[in-house]
């Protein structure tokens, strides 16, 4: 189902995925709005693609604010919502836990009661994350029936989050005929992002002061995947919730094929042999909890959704990669960026 002309909100859409997720749908002929706080990072990339450019609304809010997400739906009326507002960061959520409960549980209710009161709405994704699932350490992927949980804030956050979206869709929107369905990806890369505490970004940063890379867990293993990959899933998701909500109004997994579930380690080593003069070593320090070992199982998206990744992790290392390389160059980068996006949808 085309998206073409059709009303849609964004929360977050000043972050990484938010700006690709924004474009995406711009490069679709939706009419894309926003509502976020300001860019989390500077540079950030919802600046340096000029995602504002086309936006019809682009609102600066808090979802902690409930009457601020109600007055945002009021002036949008939008037929469907991608909620990625969030506090997106394991550690960060160990420094500031009361914030990130705040942020990723009742900034998801607000939202959802928000939406129950705006009667335009029909379709809503609730992005989290692969991290929402009680972690076994097992060496097999994670289906969407598998029991959630979390031993660190963030984890345990966005668990909350899917609870909350299930006693929305049950209690009241079900009722109403509106679709709320949730998005579970792996660890995303790509172009744009310059958050703390994230492998690429903490690379590209070292690399550019000519630093070492200090890395904590390099044996750990992550669904990695390009940011475009999930982002395309979502927007299945929307769509398809649109045309029968009772089939698809459910928890999602969209994550790589296992071949691409690699260790910390394998990653570097692949950036170092591109980037010369880059290289990385062991910290010696303490540190949190985060989990080793985590997969994800993405038959149903496939076989319900007729998605399927397109970039082996390879290449979305080269596309994040080249993405940077051009931003260096003083590429027209909102060019660059749709760019890509059209490379990876004729894939």
């Amino acid at each position: 189902m085309t998206l073409r002309g059709r009303k849609i909100l964004v929360t977050g859409h000043t972050g990484f995925k938010g700006s690709w997720l924004s474009m995406m749908l711009q490069e679709q002929g939706a009419e894309v709005s926003g509502f976020a706080l300001p860019p989390p990072t500077s540079p950030a990339l919802f600046d340096i693609a000029q995602v504002e450019a086309e936006l019809v609304h682009h609102i600066i809010g808090d979802v902690r604010d409930a009457n601020a997400l109600f007055a945002a739906l009021e002036v949008v009326q939008p037929e469907i919502i991608f909620h990625l507002a969030a506090q997106p960061l394991v550690r960060a959520s160990y420094a500031e836990p009361i914030d990130t409960f705040a942020v990723n549980i009742m900034g998801t209710a607000n939202l959802l009661e928000a939406t129950r009161q705006c009667e335009s709405v029909r379709s809503v994704v609730n992005v989290t994350t692969d991290k929402c699932y009680q972690n076994n350490e097992w060496p097999w992927a994670y289906r969407e029936n598998e029991a959630l949980g979390g031993r660190d804030p963030y984890s345990a956050s966005k668990a909350c989050s899917e609870i909350v979206t299930s006693a929305y869709r049950e209690s009241f929107l079900a009722h109403a005929g509106v679709a709320i369905a949730s998005a579970r990806a792996g660890n995303v890369i790509g172009g744009g992002d310059w958050a703390e505490d994230r492998l690429l970004p903490d690379f590209y940063r070292a690399l550019q002061a000519g630093q070492s890379l200090e890395i904590r867990s390099p044996d750990a293993i992550r669904p990695w995947q390009h940011v475009l990959e999930p982002l395309s899933g979502y927007i299945a998701l929307a769509g398809a919730a649109l045309s029968a909500p009772n089939d698809f109004a459910k928890a999602w997994n969209f994550g790589p094929y296992d071949v691409d579930a690699q260790p910390v380690r394998w990653i570097l080593d692949q950036l170092c042999h591109r980037h010369e003069g880059a290289k990385w070593h062991l910290s010696k320090g303490e540190h949190v909890h985060e989990a080793h070992y985590l997969k994800l199982d993405s038959s149903l998206a496939i076989g319900a959704l007729n998605w399927s990744p397109k970039w082996s992790l390879a290449q979305a290392l080269e596309k994040t990669a080249s993405w940077h390389e051009a931003l260096n160059k003083g590429a027209d980068m909102r060019a660059f960026s749709r760019a890509q996006i059209a490379e990876h949808k004729s894939c």
